[in-house]
């Protein structure tokens, strides 16, 4: 099927228009298009509620739903954003997106839609993104647009008007640590047809309804995913400091918040004073006094370095929990895994991965934790557990055990979620 979002009808097509409506010409495929964005295209659409406008070309109507045989769901909104009541025919008021929220919303475990069709953007979709290029989307697009998505949770949002081609990379429709895990949502821009920069127009894919699909399936979270831009930023999820990550066969992650309690903790090392950094760019900051951890600097300890490779090194932790507790630590000076950018995460996963089999050969399993309690510098302790004694449920165990006893609170992180996302 071929779905068009934006102006169907441009300023010169009656003629063309009049082939298609006397069956002279015929469209290929089953065509749907939204409704009017200005009143000189009214005229076209002779029925509110949607109509065949000529052999497979079928006008959707003002809003709604329309469910296709294989289960697919597609939300559709036609028109502009209208202040006015009543709404002059080519537009849509807040009553009209309240009440196709208000009629899908009170389906039974209604999960979401596939798609969702409408012409003007929604408002502030670039919030936690990629750019729209010279699109401000803080200033363009529609705020009765962004609430529908933001309710309807969309596996697909296409719109178009503002003449540009965007992709947005893909955002969560969930809280982590808050709400289960639920599908992203994907919002597409097309350009005009046939524009002279040659944006493209046409965006061709396939889809399983969500009806269909195996429900872990349809919540993963692929690596790009963001924040939800019509949420407001959670600042709380941004001031995280440390992360406790057991690895293994099924991996559970906790994170556990030092800001938010003003109990007696464990003094800093050394000379790893101050306070808590502020969330750094994605290039290695300078280190404002001495670091133990620079490669470069006087104050590593060379003897204990086992391994260097591009953007990461290896080294026996100074007095460790272990003869063989580690570190893997980035060369350059980064404060935090949420830091790194994607070269360093790749090779901090392949130094995890070469520990994995190394402690796997000595008949050892590996906890891994970031410390990042006023300090300037990443540091990823590995500490090997025999493998026989602790299973990932021994550790979990343990690791909560003392957290309540030290009266701290650890949260898990769902699944399907990163770290780099709380």
């Amino acid at each position: 099927m071929l779905l068009c979002v934006g102006n169907f009808f441009g300023s010169t097509s009656e003629a063309e228009w009049a082939e298609y409506r006397t069956g002279a010409k015929k469209a290929p495929i089953p065509t749907y298009v939204l409704g009017a964005n200005d009143q000189e295209t009214v005229s076209y659409f002779p029925d509110v509620s949607g109509c065949e406008l000529a052999e497979n070309i079928t006008y959707l109507g003002r809003r709604g739903l329309y469910s296709g045989t294989s289960g697919l769901q597609i939300a559709y909104l036609s028109g502009t954003e209208s202040q006015e009541e009543p709404a002059p025919a080519h537009s849509f008021t807040a009553k009209d997106v309240t009440e196709l929220k208000a009629s899908l919303l009170s389906t039974p475990n209604f999960k979401g839609v596939d798609i969702l069709l409408t012409s003007p953007w929604p408002r502030d979709v670039g919030n936690f993104a990629n750019s729209a290029g010279e699109i401000d989307t803080k200033k363009c697009g529609s705020k009765l647009v962004s609430d529908l998505a933001a309710s309807l949770k969309p596996r697909y949002h296409f719109a178009a008007l503002e003449k540009t081609y965007y992709e947005r990379l893909p955002y969560r429709n969930h809280t982590v640590l808050q709400e289960t895990p639920q599908h992203v949502s994907r919002f597409i821009a097309l350009a005009d047809v046939g524009n002279r920069s040659k944006k493209k127009y046409l965006y061709a894919f396939s889809i399983v309804p969500m009806s269909s699909m195996d429900p872990a399936e349809l919540v993963k979270q692929p690596q790009d995913v963001t924040e939800n831009p019509y949420r407001k930023s959670q600042k709380e999820a941004q001031k995280t400091k440390a992360s406790l990550c057991a690895e293994e066969e099924s991996p559970r992650q906790f994170f556990f918040d030092l800001n938010k309690h003003q109990g007696k903790k464990r003094p800093s090392d050394g000379k790893e004073g101050g306070n808590s950094q502020p969330k750094q760019p994605k290039k290695p900051s300078q280190p404002t006094g001495p670091c133990w951890f620079c490669l470069a600097s006087p104050e590593v300890e060379k003897h204990l370095v086992v391994s260097i490779g591009t953007h990461c090194y290896l080294a026996l932790a100074k007095g460790g929990l272990l003869p063989d507790h580690v570190l893997i630590l980035p060369i350059g000076h980064y404060q935090s895994v949420v830091d790194l950018p994607s070269e360093v995460v790749e090779e901090v996963t392949k130094y995890k991965s070469a520990l994995k089999e190394f402690f796997r050969s000595k008949g050892k399993r590996y906890v891994l934790f970031e410390r990042n309690y006023r300090s300037q510098h990443l540091q990823l302790q590995v500490i090997p557990v025999p493998l026989d004694h602790c299973t990932s449920q021994d550790i979990k165990e343990s690791f909560i055990a003392q957290a309540q006893e030290q009266q701290i609170e650890l949260l898990e992180i769902p699944e399907y979620s990163d770290i780099m996302q709380v």
